[in-house]
């Protein structure tokens, strides 16, 4: 099958999964024709996968200086009416269980159910996210049985370069996470916000909080996460791009399909960098010239990226090679500069001037070396590189109506290298946006098998209106061995430590349990633990 691609949105994950393809490329064999096929909003609501409703049972050890010796984990996933991809995000939220954190031992049993529910599928963070919400959870109940600060204890555990995980495999590349929790813990508090239930911004700004002037507490909690980056247990990971340049323009072709993640400008500025050109023209997506793999796991920056970085290198090679040739100059001697070939002897040819003789052109298929299976006990090197984040939350919560505000999200994130920075902020700040959404409001409500709010009337997403502030504490660079210049992909992290960072803060400010989400009113307002409220 050849296919080529117009502009497509957002999907975060669920287009890994088959959902209306198959009906239109049936049709199109039948008929002869072209074919369109539209879902309006409650026929994506079914006929789409969402993330997995999930129940998790968690039991900690640890020593008396909070060093934990062991977790013990029962997760159950309700992969809905076909399981669809449940087993591949039941096996990654079961290598993360732990979260970022060193667990010498470690049992955890991963149940993906096959029920009358609508079917269940990939989604940012990919069983990450609900493995996340329920270790930081236990982190802050350990931290309270120990009387040990709940950052303290996250540091002290923390995972670093050569530390080994629960699958056995060892860390080879970039693993900041103290940095990252050090650097959240030095960034600063909004100002008139001490983060222990003090009452919140301040009389002047009484009328901002969740119930007005009424009673309101405040509070700020930290969580922290690792997330895989790139197809895991032995899958191929590869990429094919091509790079042609002719009249001293680069022109990049890639099947790699543009959801949002900044692909379609990360590779101009790939090929300018290689090339020393302004002008690049990146083709539609196209399968003509092989497979770019989807568009999730964080991988496309990595693996299309790495195949366009490959083949404008040999692209470069060629011309620098070409350029030797004639001029008898090593090419160690010669580079690509603002659309010249330059050397140190003061030689400057025009790239378009050369291309006048002829184009130059390179294919390849970039491959990233083969990860493992894991063995029946859960062991192996399943992965090929790790992301890590910390979040702060900062929430207001008014218990008696139930209502909270979530005020400030403040993260610190492992990022490899920053390739674009205004790309890379706005990675983060939709990460956060669905974190909160996910702690706060969205909900798919069921009934026997039948979603019951299919609709944004009534499945709740944040506005701009909803939105905390977003404060960047600090971008760790560090960059990622194999990675095109080091890069890792940013787009999951930020959605996976932000919800139970929100959670926790909501905990701190109400005293409650709270071990669902999103958290509902009722939650807070008629929850039996509650104590009773003075007038």
């Amino acid at each position: 099958m050849h296919l080529t691609l117009a502009g497509v949105g957002g999907a975060f994950g669920a287009r890994e999964d088959v959902t209306l393809q198959i009906h239109l490329c049936l049709l199109a064999l039948h008929t002869g024709r072209p074919v369109k096929m539209l879902y309006n909003r409650e026929e994506s609501f079914f006929g789409h996968v969402h993330r997995h409703p999930a129940k998790l049972r968690y039991r900690h050890h640890a020593a008396a200086d909070g060093r934990l010796v062991k977790v013990e984990a029962t997760l159950t996933l309700d992969g809905g009416a076909y399981a669809s991809t449940t087993a591949a995000v039941l096996a990654n939220a079961s290598f993360f269980a732990t979260g970022p954190y060193r667990v010498p031992n470690a049992v955890v049993d991963g149940w993906g159910m096959r029920t009358n529910n609508p079917p269940c599928g990939a989604m940012r963070g990919f069983g990450v996210v609900q493995v996340c919400f329920a270790h930081e959870a236990q982190m802050d109940k350990l931290a309270a049985a120990l009387d040990i600060d709940p950052l303290e204890l996250r540091l002290r555990n923390a995972l670093g370069p050569g530390d080994t995980l629960i699958t056995g495999q060892k860390i080879t590349g970039t693993a900041p996470m103290t940095e990252l929790l050090e650097a959240l813990a030095e960034y600063p508090l909004p100002p008139g916000t001490d983060g222990h239930g003090t009452g919140g911004n301040g009389a002047a700004d009484a009328m901002a909080r969740p119930g007005g002037a009424g009673r309101t507490a405040d509070d700020t909690h930290v969580a922290a996460s690792i997330k895989n980056l790139m197809f895991s247990e032995g899958f191929d990971d590869y990429s094919t791009a091509a790079c042609r340049l002719s009249d001293g323009m680069a022109i990049i072709t890639c099947a790699c399909v543009e959801v949002g993640q900044g692909f379609v400008t990360l590779v101009q500025q790939i090929a300018r960098e290689v090339l020393g050109v302004q002008r690049v023209l990146l083709e539609p997506a196209d399968t003509g010239i092989g497979s770019a793999g989807s568009s999730s796991a964080s991988r496309q920056t990595w693996m299309s990226g790495g195949a366009v970085l490959a083949a404008c290198e040999g692209v470069r090679d060629k011309v620098l090679t070409h350029v030797a040739a004639e001029t008898g100059i090593p090419v160690s001697e010669l580079a690509l500069r603002d659309g010249q070939v330059v050397s140190a002897g003061g030689l400057s040819r025009g790239l378009a001037d050369i291309c006048a003789e002829r184009d130059f052109h390179h294919e390849i298929e970039h491959h990233h070396a083969p990860t493992t299976t894991v063995d029946a006990n859960g062991q192996g090197e399943p992965h090929v590189s790790f992301a890590f984040a910390a979040h702060r939350a900062v929430v207001d919560v008014d218990a008696d109506l139930g209502l909270l505000r979530t005020v400030e999200v403040a993260t610190t994130q492992d990022v490899g290298r920053v390739l674009n920075p205004v790309q890379a902020l706005g990675q983060i700040e939709g990460g956060i946006a669905q974190g909160v959404g996910l702690a706060t409001m969205e909900e798919i409500v069921l009934d026997g098998g039948h979603v019951r709010n299919a609709s944004f009337t009534d499945y709740l997403i944040p506005t701009a209106l909803d939105m905390p502030n977003v404060r960047v504490a600090r971008l760790i660079e560090e960059p990622e061995p194999g990675a095109p210049f080091g890069a890792k992909g940013i787009g999951e992290p930020p959605t996976i430590s932000s919800t139970p960072a929100v959670a926790a803060a909501v905990r701190q400010a109400t005293g409650l349990p709270l071990n669902r989400v999103p958290i509902r009113p009722s939650d807070i307002s008629l929850h039996p633990d509650r104590a009773p409220q003075r007038a």
